[in-house]
């Protein structure tokens, strides 16, 4: 195995693909209210209990990205004439249709989150395509296009990815191996489907949780991260990056102002080229044909 990942060039001689991610979960986590055994356990407040009942207070918390949050991070994306990817669960914008409005407005992509932001790796194999088909039919409707990429809550079955390429599905991001996409020619020989990797690292996820990020921190390692893949970028070797967002949580206004100062830091630098994780998985796969 080579030590470097294989070189590839991204459009106009970009020296640096950034990819900025809006997860979109909220009204779609776990809840007594909507079938589930319990309460959904990634709660700010840090109150979980193992017991069927509601937990009003984080609940709460969660539509505070619908409400207040959404409005920001879309503010901030039209101002910077930025595109991201939507990892949307399929039910959150059947509840909120305004942010599937938004998507559409800003002529952005929308990614599967699944049908739910539910763990899927209890799920037979039936359950799982139904799973899958439901959130394809239901992004379809809601945006107006199909979902062509997948991203799960955090675990998957030794189906997932054979699934995904059955229904249609080009390329997958449940992977965190590496800085440029490549091709999975294993799991269906005949059909392979682009891996585009994501990263945890930059995740305002780090301001939420353990160990946890003040915005100035996760600001600074946002740049440094971005300012490492630009040099590799200058030096001849392209890579990409991406920048994973939530709405209740770098929505918050404590925390907004460090989303836009990263994309000012962007801004300042040229040939950057800011698009979805569709494009880079085209680009990718018409300059390395599997």
């Amino acid at each position: 195995m080579p030590l470097s990942e294989e070189r590839f060039d991204w459009p106009g001689g970009a020296k640096l693909a950034l990819s900025i991610v809006v997860n979109v979960e909220e009204d779609s986590e776990m809840t007594v209210a909507r079938g589930d055994r319990g309460m959904e356990p990634v709660d700010e407040l840090g109150v979980h209990l193992k017991a069927p009942i509601r937990n009003y207070s984080n609940e709460s918390n969660y539509l505070y990205g619908i409400k207040a949050g959404a409005p920001r991070i879309v503010k901030l994306l039209k101002q910077y004439d930025f595109a991201a990817s939507w990892t949307v669960a399929a039910l959150s914008l059947e509840n909120h249709p305004a942010i599937a409005a938004a998507i559409v407005e800003l002529g952005h992509e929308p990614v599967s989150h699944g049908w739910r932001w539910v763990h899927q790796f209890r799920m037979s194999e039936t359950e799982e395509r139904a799973f899958i088909r439901r959130a394809v039919q239901s992004i379809a409707q809601s945006c107006g296009q199909r979902p062509l990429g997948w991203l799960s809550r955090y675990l998957l079955t030794d189906n997932t990815r054979r699934l995904l390429i059955e229904e249609g599905f080009t390329y997958h991001m449940d992977d965190y191996s590496g800085d440029v996409p490549f091709w999975d020619r294993d799991t269906v020989p005949e059909r392979p489907i682009v891996i585009v990797p994501y990263q945890l690292d930059s995740n305002d996820m780090k301001m939420w949780t353990d160990p946890a990020l003040t915005p100035d921190q996760w600001l600074a390692y946002a740049k440094a991260n971005f300012d490492q893949l630009y040099r590799e970028g200058q030096a001849g070797n392209p890579k990409m990056m991406s920048l994973g967002l939530h709405l209740r949580i770098i929505g918050r206004p404590g925390r907004i102002w460090a989303l836009e100062a990263f994309l000012r830091h962007v801004r300042e630098h040229p040939d950057v080229w800011v698009t979805t994780r569709r494009a880079i998985a085209e680009h990718f796969a018409a300059q390395r044909p599997a």
